[in-house]
């Protein structure tokens, strides 16, 4: 198939593990992130995201198809959504799209977006990320008591690496969809007490494979999603929950991504 390329033009776009509304929820695409579109069937593409190149099914009615040049111009693309509940855009026919933050927003100017020909008014003012510690525990707060969603991205479900990938990008900062991709990245924390805001934590399970991740408040307390995005103290030996009167994360390595 002819290289083919695509953007989000919803406001949420669930991504899938296999072409079917049953499949598992995988990850999700918000407006304005863009895609290479792999395969076609009747309704469902194969895509693989330009921002962190993960591949997975996606209803094909949730893409405007954009050329080369678009899909290569909106790698660059600045101008995102902001920390905020009422994100609006106002379409042609007048209609509201309501937008979770860190969604991107393309060919932005003089208070519009556009995705092709499609225009689109902005009711708010776009955000623009600077690569700075400061910005990382603001943005982790506001997503505090979002609820656990596996797969999710977004500010009415989200999950512990969807959480922290979009607490990073609205800081300028690029991470891998999972944990576990995640871990590769970044420099080594040797010990807990050298531990700096923003520094991420992961944890494994009885078979050693990471499958948790969380974001270092100071070294010692972490936020992460599970349950909820919530604020728990971390220490050596893992994460303990005081709810649930245990340690419910063993602590497995500690990464650096800012400097």
């Amino acid at each position: 198939m002819e290289q083919q390329y695509g953007i989000c033009r919803v406001s949420v776009a669930h991504l899938r593990t296999e072409p079917s509304d049953r499949a598992e929820l995988s990850s999700q695409l918000l407006f304005g992130e863009h895609v290479e579109i792999l395969e076609k069937t009747e309704r469902w593409w194969l895509v693989r995201t330009a921002y962190d190149g993960y591949e997975a099914w996606m209803d094909f009615r949730q893409l405007t198809e954009i050329t080369l040049a678009q899909y290569i111009a909106n790698h660059d693309c600045e101008d995102m959504v902001p920390l905020a509940v009422s994100n609006t855009l106002i379409d042609a026919e007048g209609t509201a799209y309501y937008l979770s933050p860190g969604s991107y927003l393309p060919n932005y100017e003089d208070g519009f977006c556009r995705l092709n020909e499609q225009k689109y008014e902005v009711l708010f003012t776009p955000h623009r990320a600077d690569i700075t510690l400061a910005g990382l525990l603001p943005a982790a707060m506001f997503f505090l008591n979002v609820p656990y969603l596996w797969g999710g991205r977004m500010l009415f479900g989200i999950d512990c690496s969807g959480f922290v990938q979009i607490v990073f990008k609205l800081n300028g900062i690029r991470l891998k969809r999972d944990a576990s991709q995640q871990a590769e990245e970044g420099e080594l924390v040797s010990f807990l007490p050298e531990v700096l805001l923003g520094d991420l934590a992961f944890f494994d399970n009885e078979d050693g494979k990471i499958t948790h991740v969380g974001m270092m408040i100071n070294p010692q307390e972490i936020i992460h999603a599970s349950g909820k995005v919530r604020i728990d103290p971390i220490d050596g030996q893992g994460i303990y929950n005081a709810e649930l009167g245990k340690y419910t994360h063993k602590l497995r390595i500690i990464k650096r991504y800012t400097t």
